[in-house]
C-alpha cells in the first residue's frame, strides 16, 4: 500500500519560513518524480515544484522561484519543500505527490500552510 504523509505545515507571519516534509512508503521511491502541489480556498489545485528521480533539475512554478526549494532524500524516502519569504498568497493546503511516468499517481492528505500579513 502506497502512503504519502506530509508534515510541517502551520501558521507563520509574512516573510517567515516553513519546511514541509513528505514521508513515502510502498513504492520504489528512487523511480518516481516527486512533486508538491497546493490548493487555496476557492481555487484549483496548482503545481508548485517537482524533482526527478535523478538528483538535480528541480523545477518550479514562477511564483515561488527563488523562494522555495524542493529536495529529496532517496535513502530515507523523503521529499522536502523549504519555503522562505512566505507571502499571504502562499496560504493553501500543500500536497505531496508522486509520478512514475506522465500522471501524478499518488497523493498525500495535505498539510495546511497559513501565512498571516
Amino acid at each position: 500500500q502506497v502512503q504519502l504523509v506530509e508534515s510541517g505545515g502551520g501558521l507563520v507571519q509574512a516573510g517567515g519560513s516553513l519546511r514541509l516534509s513528505c514521508a513515502i512508503s510502498g513504492l520504489t521511491f528512487s523511480s518516481y518524480t516527486m512533486g508538491w502541489f497546493r490548493q487555496a480556498p476557492g481555487k484549483e489545485r496548482e503545481f508548485v515544484a517537482a524533482i526527478s528521480w535523478t538528483i538535480g533539475n528541480p523545477y518550479y512554478t514562477d511564483s515561488v522561484k527563488g523562494r522555495f526549494t524542493i529536495s529529496r532524500d532517496n535513502a530515507r524516502n523523503r521529499v522536502y519543500l523549504q519555503m522562505n519569504s512566505l507571502k499571504p498568497e502562499d496560504t493553501a493546503v500543500y500536497y505531496c505527490t508522486a509520478r512514475r511516468y506522465s500522471n501524478w499517481d499518488y497523493w498525500g492528505q495535505g498539510t495546511q500552510v497559513t501565512v498571516s500579513s
